[in-house]
């Protein structure tokens, strides 16, 4: 007999491969670093369920319904209804916006273009961010970050790729620097999610992280693109033998994705309208 309804069962740190589950009822049930790879799904209900940070590598699904669905991430070889989609997905990708394109370059002039413009996107969108009251980039719209938390993350990532992995400071942290929200933790790595620094604090030390990369970049060659990385001191990254075009391109991909969450997100604030010291305030 299984326990009674609304008791809650937790499971920590527990081993249950090969465990059978029919005939039951999880909903609402939370899956925190879990391990599912080699399961097998039939007649299961996943409506509703949200998914963040998941692995979906070579996953067979036969007699499916995908109605009303969102998905954002990496698509590599994925086939639908025997018809590989993601080079469509690509190339609309492509042509919404020209610039994407440029992420991808094939030689050290090509990465110096990609900064360039990452620059003067990015100089675009914190224009726009500061038309905003300050209270509203602390705010998170979908459970995703705010915007000066996205600012934070991306010092944390040119600190991880660039100053730790290229430039070989074991310790490049910043007290603001902010990890993935699913990152282990590390010793000595900050990872203060609830700090609420201004913007001009904030942007303060994104435009000398910014320098630091564009400084890279100013000397890159190819020569040195075609070499490796190696950073074995604790902390992380922590790899050896890594690309070093591997790092850049990380970097670049960083800026790109998190440059359009800001945008979507300030879209999102921009439409609310909310109370700020006393007077309705609305974006135009």
């Amino acid at each position: 007999m299984g326990p009674s309804v609304g008791v809650m069962t937790e499971f920590r740190e527990q081993e249950l491969p090969g465990a059978r589950f029919e005939k039951s009822n999880l909903r609402g049930a939370s899956f925190t670093d879990v391990y599912l790879d080699g399961a097998q799904f039939r007649d299961v209900i996943l409506s509703d369920a949200q998914y963040r940070m998941v692995h979906f590598h070579r996953v067979r699904m036969r007699g499916v319904e995908l109605h009303d669905v969102d998905i954002y991430g990496e698509v590599e070889n994925v086939v639908i209804n025997g018809v590989e989609v993601s080079a469509y997905v690509e190339a609309e990708l492509d042509r919404r916006m020209p610039e994407r394109a440029k992420m991808r370059p094939d030689d050290a002039d090509g990465f110096r273009e990609a900064w360039a413009l990452l620059e003067r996107l990015w100089e675009g969108t914190v224009e726009r961010a500061r038309t905003f009251p300050e209270a509203e980039l602390h705010r998170q719209v979908g459970d995703e970050w705010s915007f000066i938390q996205t600012l934070r993350h991306l010092g944390f990532a040119t600190s991880a790729w660039v100053s730790r992995m290229i430039l070989g400071n074991a310790s490049p942290w910043h007290p603001l620097d902010l990890p993935w929200d699913e990152a282990p933790g590390w010793d000595g790595i900050p990872w203060d999610r609830d700090a609420q620094p201004s913007l001009d604090e904030v942007l303060a030390l994104r435009n000398e992280r910014q320098a630091v990369v564009r400084d890279v970049f100013a000397s890159l060659t190819d020569e040195q693109l075609a070499s490796t990385v190696t950073r074995t001191e604790p902390g992380w990254p922590q790899i050896e033998n890594f690309s070093f075009e591997q790092c850049l391109r990380i970097v670049l991909n960083e800026e790109w994705e998190h440059r359009l969450y800001a945008e979507r997100d300030l879209d999102a604030l921009a439409t609310d309208t909310t109370t700020n010291g006393g007077r309705t305030w609305t974006s135009s």
